[in-house]
Formats: structure tokens, sequence, C-alpha cells
């Protein structure tokens, strides 16, 4: 009797969890629309090509919010001190565009080869910029 009773209630609980499955396949699965500020650069690799020691060493990475909220540079770091990145200082609204400049120290010869990250609240981890070129001593 109690086996009986026992396999009742396995086919019963069974066939509920497969009518509840059944049901999920019939309802429409919602899309879910990402909301806050996003980033999107001109370019994310400047090349200063090969100039001369001394030269101009000043450079902007031009970006748009392409989102529906401000967008917010909290930080913007450089991997070397060679390189002063400046962020903007006021929010960024949707649609709008910014820049963040970029100064590498052009008294050193040799190739240049640095990564600028930039914290926002666009993004959860940091988007990484680039600057490449050469310096070359005019002696």
């Amino acid at each position: 009797m109690k086996k009986l009773i026992s396999l009742f209630l396995v086919s019963f609980i069974g066939f509920g969890a497969f009518a509840q499955d059944a049901d999920k396949k019939d309802t429409p699965v919602e899309t879910k629309t990402e909301d806050g500020a996003k980033i999107e650069f001109e370019t994310e690799v400047i090349d200063y090509g090969t100039i001369e020691k001394g030269a101009d060493g000043i450079r902007k990475f031009v970006f748009t919010n392409t989102g529906n909220k401000p967008l917010i540079i909290s930080r913007v770091y450089s991997s070397c001190g060679c390189t002063i990145p400046k962020k903007p200082e006021a929010p960024i609204a949707p649609g709008e565009k910014g820049e963040i400049e970029v100064k590498y120290d052009t008294k050193r010869v040799g190739p240049i080869r640095k990564t600028i990250s930039v914290y926002s609240n666009a993004d959860a981890v940091p988007f990484p910029l680039k600057i490449k070129g050469t310096i070359t001593d005019k002696k």
C-alpha cells in the first residue's frame, strides 16, 4: 500500500512539473533593453607616426555618448608617467561628444607603445585606448 501511494505521489509531482515546462514554452520571452550611458570612440588607437624629439605630443581621443543617460568619466589612467591624460570634468549628455586629451613626453627617443584606461559609468571594466609611434633624434 505504501509503495502504491508513493508511486502515485511521484507520478503526480512529475506531471505537475511537466505541465509547468509546457506553459513556459508558450509565453513570449521578454527582451531586456540596456539602459544607461555608452561610450563610443572615433578611434581607439592614435598613431603619432615618426616625429622628432621635442615635437608637439598632444593628441585627442574624441568620443560620443551613444547611451540614454549622462556619461561620467570618473578616471583616466596611463600605463606610464610619460603619458598624461586629461579627462572631461563635466558629464557628457546623451548624443553629445567629448574628448580625452593625451600628452606624451616627446623628449624620450624611441618607440611609443602606451595604454590609457578609461573608467566611466558606461562599463564595469576600464576601456583601453592606445597610442603608438616613434620619436627620433634629429641629430
